[in-house]
């Protein structure tokens, strides 16, 4: 019991339970789209896929995406990168319930954001955002870490690692979002524009 409990975060509703550090709180809070706020702070954005495939849930997305037990979900696991420095680990899970109408581009996303395509689709509704501080041993912190070293940047290791995730809906689907804020997203700034 105690090693599980040890995998699973706890999800809370406010970003005041989870202690965040100040300069995070803002990137955890942003309502919009996380996408169109990370290109305002760099001059090139890219999405590096790490993998999209049918894989197990994690213990703790079960419930929330309304399984009574880990069952098989489509995943799409990618780092978010600014400048080429990776600044948020995303996590996606897509329940096979789910069929083509419910998610269309879900399945041919390439290295497109996904968040451009919910935040464009007057038919997704989006829930509530929750928030967590994840654990050296937790699944996502442990991937988070591992896409950092396998693609040459600081793991950060002693650092706590914060998360926010959010359940979107379209027809009958539902679609849960992970987003794992890497340490470096705090170092960037807002681009200037010259307007002369």
């Amino acid at each position: 019991m105690r090693e599980r409990s040890l995998r699973q975060a706890n999800w809370m509703g406010h970003v005041l339970a989870v202690n965040a550090p100040h300069a995070l709180r803002h990137w955890l809070t942003g309502g919009g789209s996380l996408t169109a706020k990370l290109k305002q702070h760099s001059a090139t954005f890219r999405v590096q896929v790490l993998h999209q495939h049918v894989a197990t849930c994690l213990a703790d997305e079960t419930r929330a995406i309304g399984l009574h037990r880990p069952g098989r979900v489509w995943e799409r696991e990618v780092l978010l990168r600014c400048d080429n420095t990776p600044v948020v680990y995303a996590h996606t899970v897509v329940p096979m319930s789910a069929d083509a109408t419910d998610w269309p581009l879900f399945s041919a996303l390439g290295e497109r954001s996904l968040g451009t395509t919910l935040f464009g689709d007057p038919r997704v509704r989006r829930g509530a955002l929750e928030y967590a501080r994840l654990r050296d041993t937790h699944p996502l912190a442990l991937r988070a870490r591992s896409a950092l070293k396998e693609h040459g940047a600081a793991a950060a290791e002693e650092q706590l690692l914060y998360a926010r995730r959010c359940l979107y809906r379209r027809r009958q689907g539902t679609l849960l979002v992970t987003e794992v804020f890497l340490p470096s997203v705090t170092r960037l700034v807002p681009r200037t524009w010259n307007t002369r």
